[in-house]
């Protein structure tokens, strides 16, 4: 679990950051905000001149996909690295693979903004949460132990299912990216042109939410928008 989700004595200061807070709290950049949390994340493909920066013929997925094939095992929390990455893909968008030391749940962007409201008035404390081209990206605790990688089979089941951003058309409601998939993190920028933001981002000490508490919000905010 990345180091600054731990958690803290005062669960009133857990429940203290708020979206006006996230505005008024300093300077820092989003990408390094992320790292210094403890999250690791890894060069990505960006729009350029209206197509995919990779310069591959035909890219099957425009600015919606790693740069390298090998970026679970390269994704890192090292400032260093990501000041050299900088260096060498200057206009680069990022990921963070999920599994291992969090989760993400993806939803529409109107239907996570209520989630999100709810869950604060409720006395939950979430934790980071991104707006990403009108999809809302609601970071949470793992379903595997990230010291010994264990999985418990019954509390987890494939990202392939639902995980990948090419896959977008084909799962439009609520998606999991759990091991093997990644999400886009601010400040990308999406081929539509739009970028990434921090929505909500926690009082320091703020551990991870559990994912099903997470989803059984998120799932009943898609029923009533589904029902409306």
């Amino acid at each position: 679990m990345p180091r600054s989700w731990r958690p803290a004595k005062n669960r009133k200061r857990e429940h203290a950051a708020s979206l006006d807070g996230l505005r008024s709290e300093g300077l820092l950049d989003p990408l390094d905000r992320l790292v210094a949390a403890g999250f690791a994340v890894v060069p990505a493909a960006a729009p350029r001149d209206g197509s995919c920066s990779c310069d591959r013929l035909g890219c099957p997925e425009p600015a919606a996909h790693p740069l390298s094939r090998a970026w679970q095992v390269e994704a890192s929390t090292d400032p260093e690295r990501l000041a050299l990455w900088r260096v060498r893909h200057p206009e680069a968008n990022y990921v963070t693979p999920t599994g291992k030391t969090h989760s993400v749940l993806d939803v529409p962007e109107q239907a996570g903004a209520d989630a999100l409201r709810r869950i604060l008035v409720a006395g939950t404390a979430p934790g980071p949460v991104a707006e990403v081209d009108g999809r809302y990206l609601f970071f949470t605790a793992p379903r595997t132990n990230p010291d010994t990688d264990d999985v418990d089979e019954d509390e987890w089941w494939s990202s392939s299912l639902d995980c990948r951003p090419e896959t977008l058309q084909e799962h439009p409601g609520l998606r999991w990216h759990d091991r093997g998939s990644y999400v886009f993190v601010p400040p990308s920028v999406s081929m539509s042109g739009h970028t990434a933001r921090w929505v909500y981002w926690p009082a320091d000490g703020t551990p991870l939410p559990d994912a099903v508490v997470v989803l059984e919000v998120l799932a009943d905010v898609l029923a009533e928008f589904s029902a409306a």
